[in-house]
């Protein structure tokens, strides 16, 4: 078993990547390979009751290694990168405790550079101020909700995608709140507050071959009861408009089941849109200069030489 000597300060790896790119086989590894256990850095994987469309880990995947923060909150509850990054770094310090290994793993490129680095200071919510711009939306449509956040805040507007509602939203409710852009803080924050050591290893699968890997996970989703997931939430209770089931997968089915497009064309479009989102990480990773790329198909040795030296050089 490899002990890791922590010195008082966390010492994790990070996996991140595109959606379908292999990252959580590559994350139980490492983490069965160096004594660790998984952190959840995937957004949608936190709900409760949503397993198949976030293709969340297996049971058996679970039973194998300790794996923290998926299932731990209701599809309507309120989560956001603050609360991820306070009980993210819980984990982390109790993983460490304990002597083993944090391996954080996920695609949410905002979660993983809050916990890392921290967040922007900014100010707080108001319920009613995100449901007028939510009404707002589902009135008027999220490319209209866009062009008004343009409108008051351009450069806002400018790298927000119009689709992304929940991100539009919060950027008018800090300008209505504030008068400022939600971008002049982030910019004031610099995300430098570094509090842990970390390895970020990041996968790297050619274009084609992850589009591949994207159509065929969606079809398996679909084979293993997506549908029906879909119909389970509703059921109980949840709405379409919620964030949790915006999400890629959960919006095209809640289409299909109020009979607004076939079946074929939701599956479609979950392949298209799941495309979009995984050009839209690797756009994120690519612009952080601080991961090691490793090439699929990938060279597990050699992933397993770089963990190993960068724990090394840290007990040194």
């Amino acid at each position: 078993m490899f002990q890791v000597n922590y010195d008082n300060v966390p010492q994790v790896v990070v996996v991140v990547g595109p959606t379908a790119s292999g990252k959580s086989d590559l994350a139980e590894w490492v983490a069965d390979k160096f004594s660790g256990e998984l952190i959840n850095a995937d957004s949608m994987q936190v709900y409760r009751g949503m397993n198949i469309g976030t293709a969340k880990p297996s049971i058996a995947s679970m039973s194998a290694i300790p794996h923290h923060l998926f299932d731990i909150i209701y599809p309507d509850e309120d989560f956001t990168a603050a609360a991820y990054v306070r009980l993210a770094r819980q984990a982390v310090l109790d993983i460490s405790s304990r002597g083993k290994l944090p391996v954080i793993v996920g695609g949410t490129g905002l979660y993983i550079r809050a916990l890392l680095s921290g967040l922007a200071e900014s100010p707080g919510g108001d319920e009613a101020v995100r449901e007028e711009y939510l009404q707002y939306a589902l009135t008027n449509g999220n490319g209209a909700l866009h062009d008004l956040l343009c409108s008051v805040d351009p450069l806002a507007g400018a790298r927000l995608h119009a689709n992304n509602r929940v991100r539009v939203i919060r950027a008018l409710e800090v300008f209505k709140l504030t008068g400022r852009s939600i971008v002049a803080f982030q910019q004031e924050h610099s995300f430098a507050l570094k509090w842990c050591n970390y390895l970020k290893i990041g996968m790297n699968v050619e274009r084609s071959e992850l589009y591949r890997r994207i159509n065929l996970r969606v079809e398996r989703m679909i084979s293993e009861g997506l549908v029906a997931e879909v119909q389970t939430l509703l059921a109980a209770g949840y709405r379409p408009e919620l964030k949790s089931l915006a999400a890629i997968g959960y919006r095209e089915i809640c289409s299909y089941l109020a009979g607004e497009v076939s079946l074929e064309d939701a599956v479609s479009l979950i392949k298209r849109n799941t495309r979009h989102y995984a050009k839209r990480q690797l756009t994120w990773f690519n612009n952080e200069d601080d991961i090691t790329w490793f090439s699929c198909p990938l060279e597990i040795d050699k992933v397993g030489k770089a963990v190993k030296g960068f724990l090394m050089r840290l007990q040194m």
